[in-house]
């Protein structure tokens, strides 16, 4: 069986979003489907990783055409310092980006639907699989199915409708939300498959079209332990705890570093014996905050890594650093893609996140380590204290999951769970 496997975010894109399809694409062919891959060229991702197109499988076919969309950026990055004529011409470059929808992908769709047809029918392919964000994918999917008949599985990493980072909180994005919703039906309600991360996720997708409940399949983010394989964990003279990933939408360092504040008023014979190193970008005015506290000695930022640098990063650190915003309620359904990747890395969890939601549940059932509330700093920083004195009194060793555990997480298990679902819309 062969597959067309359509994605804006594959190498050399960098960042978490990535490794989703670059991992379906390495499991796939064990359980015999191969694999053809649509992505753009030249997409002007905001992350480059040039070294990853070194993990795309020999055997992996990658079909490249031009993406002719606005640059990534993050427009309040870009206003930051600006005023008169200069925030104006700021606001003007970042207004049409703004107006497409379902988002900023959306142009692609005029390259990817002619070529995508092109390619399923001169490589024999028997199933089209779409994997968002962007949602605009989706309807390149829809498209391409109709035109082909070939079966389509639609697969989100990220709710449409409820994204934690989206907010409806003004005419405008109410009348873009009232759009993605017509997209969300339609894409619903013409897929063969949907395919989610989340319980919660499947849950929109069913409420998207009458018919999509009994279409919709969970198969997991999942944790490939071989990528650490190599990696060991050699505790250094500091206290060393690795946030991974970039912040942007509604995630913030600041309960973490006015947890390190309160940490060293309490235990001033720790400073200089702790550091929380922030392995991706932080906003500007975060980075200006941050360096009010006085507390530069522990904390640093690494700006965007290439990947095999972050999981590096990650296996090396005492604690994991997982934050997750609580977003009116939609943080409790976001597990975040980054924590099976620190499942796979073997150290501790120390995780700021709804004490109720999805990923406060999984570290708790496999005793992946701390949870405290997203906006307890007072909470992180007794349990910060506490790793540090387990460390300091016998160690803090790593987390070992028995091998049924392991089996589950894996991603080569969810590669395993698709290919059993392509094969059944084919059959």
């Amino acid at each position: 069986m062969r597959v067309l496997l359509i994605a804006f975010y594959f190498p050399p894109a960098g960042g978490g979003g990535v490794q989703r399809a670059l991992k379906f694409c390495r499991y796939l062919p064990e359980f015999g489907v191969d694999v053809d891959v649509l992505a753009p060229d030249d997409p002007k991702w905001v992350a480059v990783d040039t070294p990853l197109m070194d993990e795309i499988p020999e055997a992996t076919v990658v079909h490249r055409v031009p993406f002719h969309g606005p640059r990534a950026s993050y427009r309040g990055e870009a206003l930051r310092g600006t005023s008169g004529l200069g925030r104006l011409a700021v606001e003007a470059k970042h207004l049409w980006p703004r107006l497409l929808v379902p988002d900023k992908a959306v142009p692609w769709f005029l390259n990817g639907v002619p070529a995508a047809i092109r390619i399923a029918r001169s490589r024999g392919i028997d199933a089209i699989v779409t994997t968002s964000p962007p949602n605009s994918l989706h309807l390149i999917g829809a498209a391409v199915a109709a035109r082909t008949g070939l079966p389509w599985v639609a697969d989100f990493r990220d709710p449409w409708l409820e994204n934690i980072h989206r907010l409806n909180d003004n005419p405008g994005l109410r009348l873009k939300a009232a759009a993605n919703r017509r997209m969300a039906r339609l894409v619903a309600g013409r897929a063969t498959r949907l395919v989610a991360v989340t319980d919660a996720i499947a849950d929109e997708l069913a409420g998207m079209h009458p018919s999509a409940r009994g279409k919709t399949a969970v198969i997991e983010n999942g944790s490939d332990f071989a990528d650490f394989r190599s990696l060991a964990y050699d505790p250094g003279d500091r206290f060393t705890v690795v946030h991974a990933g970039s912040f942007f939408g509604e995630r913030s360092p600041r309960p973490t570093l006015l947890a390190v504040r309160s940490l060293l008023e309490r235990r001033p014979e720790l400073r200089g014996r702790v550091l929380v190193r922030f392995v991706g970008d932080m906003r500007g005015a975060d980075r200006e905050w941050a360096g009010s506290l006085g507390i530069d000695d522990s904390w640093e930022e690494t700006g965007f890594r290439p990947y095999a640098e972050a999981l590096a990063a990650e296996r090396s650190a005492d604690a994991l650093l997982l934050l997750i915003e609580h977003a009116g309620g939609r943080g409790d359904t976001v597990p975040c893609g980054k924590l099976w990747e620190y499942f796979a890395a073997g150290r501790p969890i120390l995780a700021a996140v709804p004490t109720h939601g999805v990923a406060a549940g999984l570290i708790e059932r496999y005793d992946a380590g701390e949870v405290r509330d997203s906006d307890d700093a007072d909470g992180l920083s007794q349990a910060l204290e506490e790793m540090i004195d387990r460390r300091n009194n016998g160690g803090l060793p790593d987390i070992v999951y028995p091998e049924e555990v392991r089996e589950r997480l894996s991603r080569r298990t969810k590669s395993k769970e698709l290919a059993e679902l392509l094969r059944g819309i084919r059959a």
